[in-house]
């Protein structure tokens, strides 16, 4: 595949991205199809959804027109992830329960694991199942990603860029292609979720993502020995995943449900050291690019997988127990020692 017909794709999916979020917005607001401010909810207006249908039918077509449908384990990427848009598209509309979420996002991480997308960490059966757990989680972990302004925009485009830099070297021109369309969308939704963002992608366009840079992934990495395989899981989405981690273990700690919402993400937690939205998004996307390079260069031999694997893990890990140090949660009032009333306030 050539340089010129990647290039030519990425723009156009560009441009039309940042097109098509217009009229989209438009209907959004004809519909009532807003996120309202609440609850747990950090933005101050309504805020029209859609976006993730642009970014998803853009991927898509533009990835199909460039390079058709081939290889059938990105065919079964391609149908997989449209299905679980749609699902979220229902979601951002009337919300889901959980268990039906979740079936429909292991039905379609079955389909692609049928198509031949699997992890080979054991070999054997097991193989199958351990890969549909672990599409579902971390496609859900983009979902949760997507809770600040330009952060999950920033995140995609970087994480697919370096993404597809490594199927390109493994050889993997299909996926290559696919990946530098995402980026381009991604990019060209950008615009329009910027701080102060004008419009959201939804669950719509959070799952679509997750859901095609976690198989892509997979597929980079099957074959590989188990150093490789770690570290060309985490790394991709590895701003995603310490996100969930560090989530998941505050509300355990702190006695919450971890499915219930709130305002206790990493991009938060940077708001309450000090940065500002946009400085967040640009923080959580260099992260991203750093993990990415960090993955190309073990692909271009310049750093042994298991020192990658290592860094990985060990990094996630530190990050994930060094933000429970950033208090989000007003302490819990206690009837026997009630606080003092303030005779003046300040």
């Amino acid at each position: 595949m050539s340089g010129a017909l990647t290039s030519a794709a990425c723009a156009a999916a560009f441009l039309m991205t940042a097109v098509t979020a217009v009229p989209l917005k438009r209907l959004a607001l004809r519909w009532g199809m807003t996120d309202r401010p609440g609850g747990h909810k950090a933005h101050k207006r309504a805020t029209p959804y859609l976006g993730g249908v642009g970014i998803a039918l853009v991927t898509v077509l533009t990835t199909v027109a460039g390079g058709g449908l081939a290889d059938l384990r990105l065919t079964a990427i391609l149908l997989a992830a449209t299905a679980v848009a749609a699902l979220g598209l229902i979601d951002d509309i009337a919300a889901l329960p959980a268990v039906t979420r979740l079936t429909v996002e292991a039905v379609g991480a079955v389909g692609v694991v049928l198509a031949g997308v699997e992890l080979t960490v054991t070999g054997g059966w097991a193989d199958g199942p351990l890969t549909v757990v672990w599409i579902v989680v971390v496609t859900n972990s983009y979902n949760l990603l997507d809770n600040m302004d330009g952060a999950l925009g920033a995140v995609t485009a970087v994480s697919a860029a370096f993404l597809a830099v490594v199927a390109f070297l493994r050889g993997e021109a299909a996926f290559g292609l696919f990946l530098v369309v995402l980026a381009g969308a991604a990019l060209g939704f950008l615009p329009h979720n910027w701080a102060p963002a004008r419009m959201f992608m939804g669950d719509t366009g959070s799952l679509f993502i997750g859901f095609g840079l976690t198989c892509s992934a997979i597929v980079l990495v099957t074959g590989r020995g188990p150093d490789t395989t770690v570290a060309g899981l985490l790394l991709p989405a590895f701003v995603a995943i310490v996100d969930t981690g560090v989530v998941v273990f505050s509300r355990v700690r702190a006695g919450r449900s971890p499915l219930s919402g709130g305002t206790d993400h990493v991009s938060h937690r940077l708001r309450r050291l000090g940065f500002d939205t946009r400085l967040v998004a640009v923080v959580l996307g260099l992260t991203a690019g750093l993990a990415g390079a960090l993955c190309t260069a073990m692909v271009l031999g310049l750093v042994p997988p298991l020192a990658a694997a290592i860094v990985a893990a060990v990094t996630a890990l530190a990050a994930i127990g060094l933000f429970q140090g950033v208090h989000v949660y007003a302490p819990r009032r206690s009837f026997e020692n009630p606080p003092r009333i303030r005779e003046r306030r300040r």
